[in-house]
């Protein structure tokens, strides 16, 4: 495949009916409803026809100017018609291979071959990608980029921020192993119809509802419905009021973005799949999801550094858990969120799947956790009262200047035991221990997080004290890798403790300066 090749000109055709959907809604208000096309209220509609035909028209001009290759020691891609831009990444450096379809490219048997080499999302960078190819030839790349004659990615030094790859998720399902395209497959979990439940309630159901609120709100002026004077009719004084109005948007939009949610999960992880998978360098964990876009996702083993659960406040009575991989070649920041091996579902389901990912034994989840001293509770309860108190003497500032009515202090009064609560829930959740291979660290506030991380990969140890620390005789310890975040703390540890779990996280790097001092060096 060394010569120079196109992407597939059925994107043509893709294009050519994105542009003539995009138009519809325009020339359905114009011709049919009658809209005036100098009308301001149509704008939107227009907009939505110009972006459509713009980005049909780039895609074209893409198509023709881009050519890609895959030599013994490359994969290369050109184009650019102003400006000329000629990509290669070495194939002893590629990370990832994900094959993406999104719906119109699945009507037409096209894919998206996305790859990737540990690029850093931080300086622009992402993966490159081919946009779009025919099925035969995805998978015919992904395959062969994967080969086995290519060095091993694990003889290659990870990078700390990790490339673009596609997303990942899944379900609660009997381990058990099948046979599919690429040999045999041990299943951990697949698509749970039950948990959109854990998926449709929090904060983003509201920016949901709102964004789609506001949507429809242009898209009716356009076609000459009076949405702003129907709200009005219900604030007036013939209507139900402020107040009832208020609280009647609060409930419609947070019923309205829970189901747009819950519409979501199912959209996003229709026939999810997590198993690991024979691969030519060793196992890989694969994940694969997605109804109208579908998404694969392959993580070599070689490269898997631990796991991370976060189980967010409001829900943690739900046992609501994110599960997420820690590894090198994926980036944190994508939106497609290529580090999740789950979807948000119950802690027993994240349990079993992050052991199964690790494979360890013993299981580090399973491990008792060592409690902190009292005194990270004495820190947290006077950090508490510090910030309470901070915040009645700016009440009763703005209150002695009249901005605010004095009966605000109380606010101050009421928040106190709030945050009282509030730093022993925190307490509550520090932990740490080492189990096998691997470090444990619990921590977390509005978002507890437990950390399982393998101790082989720490590359650097910091131990630190601030002056409120150093009196009350604690110490944070924090562990660095090159993988996920780049590292991973372990607040309030007593100072002696601190010092022993630093050595046995990482055996061998506080070696040289925990040595006991001879009596004839000078102090």
């Amino acid at each position: 495949m060394s010569e120079w090749r196109r992407l597939h000109p059925r994107v043509i055709w893709v294009d050519l009916v994105r542009s003539v959907l995009s138009l519809l809604p325009a020339v359905t208000a114009i011709a049919v409803f009658g809209v005036d096309p100098g009308a301001g209220s149509l704008w939107p509609l227009l907009a939505v026809a110009a972006a459509g035909v713009l980005g049909a028209a780039g895609d074209a001009v893409r198509w023709a100017f881009t050519r890609y290759r895959i030599t013994p020691s490359y994969v290369e891609r050109k184009t650019g018609v102003l400006v000329r831009a000629h990509r290669s990444i070495q194939r002893d450096r590629i990370r990832s291979v994900d094959v993406e379809g999104r719906l119109r490219h699945r009507l037409a048997g096209l894919r998206v071959v996305k790859i990737g080499a540990g690029q850093q999302s931080a300086a622009g960078e992402s993966a490159l990608s081919l946009d779009a190819v025919s099925v035969a030839e995805a998978e015919s790349l992904q395959r062969l980029l994967l080969r086995a004659d290519a060095p091993d990615a694990k003889d290659a030094p990870d990078t700390e921020v990790p490339a673009d790859a596609g997303a990942a998720t899944e379900a609660e399902a009997p381990a058990g192993a099948e046979t599919g395209a690429d040999g045999p497959a041990e299943v951990y979990a697949r698509f749970q119809p039950g948990w959109f439940v854990y998926n449709m309630f929090n904060v983003w159901a509201y920016v949901f509802a709102i964004g789609v609120g506001w949507g429809a709100y242009w898209l009716l002026t356009g076609f000459g419905v009076d949405v702003g004077g129907f709200v009005a009719g219900l604030v007036s004084s013939d209507g139900i009021g402020w107040f009832w109005t208020s609280v009647l948007a609060v409930l419609a939009l947070g019923a309205f973005g829970a189901a747009g949610l819950a519409l979501n999960y199912f959209v996003e992880y229709w026939g999810f799949e997590l198993a690991r998978v024979p691969g030519e360098k060793g196992t890989l964990l694969r994940t694969r999801q997605g109804l109208f876009t579908t998404r694969t996702v392959n993580r070599d083993d070689n490269r898997m550094r631990g796991v991370r659960l976060s189980e967010p406040v409001l829900w943690r009575w739900l046992g609501v858990t994110d599960t997420q991989v820690i590894t090198t070649g994926l980036s944190l920041w994508s939106m497609s969120q290529p580090t999740a091996i789950l979807p948000r579902g119950p802690r027993r389901a994240a349990l079993r799947v992050a052991a199964a990912a690790l494979g360890a034994d013993p299981d580090p989840l399973r491990a008792d956790l060592e409690r902190h001293p009292g005194a990270a509770l004495r820190r947290r309860l006077a950090w508490a009262t510090a910030a309470t108190a901070a915040a009645a003497l700016l009440l009763g500032w703005l209150a002695a200047a009249g901005v605010v009515p004095a009966s605000t202090l109380w606010a101050a009064a009421a928040l106190w035991p709030v945050a009282l609560v509030a730093a022993v829930v925190a307490y509550r959740a520090l932990g740490h221990a080492i189990a096998g291979e691997y470090l444990v660290a619990r921590s977390g506030l509005v978002n507890r997080s437990t950390v399982v991380l393998r101790r082989s990969a720490v590359s650097t140890i910091a131990v630190r004290e601030s002056l409120l620390q150093r009196r009350l005789g604690l110490r944070t310890v924090s562990v660095m890798t090159a993988a996920g975040t780049g590292g991973y703390t372990v607040p309030d540890l007593a100072a002696d403790e601190s010092l022993r779990f630093a050595d046995r996280a990482a055996p061998g790097l506080l070696g040289p300066f925990l040595r006991p001092r001879d009596a004839d060096e000078p102090a």
